[in-house]
């Protein structure tokens, strides 16, 4: 999708937004606002399985079947955004911006990991505070997924960690944003779990699960 075509996407999401806003009513509460942030993409393939399955096709296909149950499965559905919904790259700058412009509750990017080692496994969160507030709501909601990830998919938890990385440093400050790395590709049956349809399917609904019960709904 092109730079143009991402602005109107944007624009569009704004407006709709905007209506939703003039119906409800200014006393009304809004749905919670979730920007689902799906890694790489385009020219960025991210990491790859030794089958040549890539990063950025996974965390698409994770993020596209959150919004699928989201609208089928939640009652009340969120307010939910991709900051990609095809095969394209989207600058760090603008995935950030998207957040800041539609004044979003939460931002959730989502990745899969790599290490030399190729015994590493499990779920790892990157969270980077900036404000005891935004800090404390980041690493429960991290704390809220990896658990999920655990206790149901028994997935292995790495624990919450420090992240110097832009689509968290320059995000919201007042949204509860993490970065999520899912597994590693690197190992072997990792990467098979994560590249199949089901277990996207069942990662999505942990994901949005502990988003349901990070917000109390």
């Amino acid at each position: 999708m092109s730079t143009l075509n991402q602005i109107i996407v944007l624009l569009f999401c704004l407006v709709f937004l905007n209506l939703s806003y003039a119906q409800n009513g200014k006393d009304q509460a809004r749905n919670p606002i979730v920007i689902i942030d799906p890694g790489h993409g385009g020219t960025d393939a991210g990491a790859t399985t030794r089958n040549g399955i890539k990063e950025k096709d996974i965390v698409l296909g994770i993020a596209s079947k959150i919004v699928v149950l989201n609208n089928k499965l939640v009652e009340n559905p969120l307010m939910l955004f991709l900051t990609r919904y095809t095969d394209t790259l989207i600058s760090l700058g603008d995935r950030t911006e998207l957040t800041k412009r539609l004044k979003a509750d939460i931002f959730i990017s989502i990745h899969c990991n790599q290490a030399i080692n190729r015994t590493a496994s499990g779920t790892e969160v990157f969270i980077h505070p900036k404000s005891e507030v935004q800090a404390s709501a980041s690493a429960y909601l991290g704390f809220t997924i990896q658990k999920g990830l655990a206790d149901i998919l028994g997935i292995k938890n790495r624990g919450i960690k420090y992240g110097n990385f832009q689509v968290l440093r320059d995000n919201n400050d007042s949204s509860a944003t993490v970065l999520l790395e899912l597994g590693f590709l690197s190992q072997t049956d990792e990467a098979i779990y994560l590249s199949k349809e089901e277990s996207q399917r069942a990662v999505a609904l942990v994901i949005l699960q502990s988003i349901i019960k990070f917000l109390g709904l």
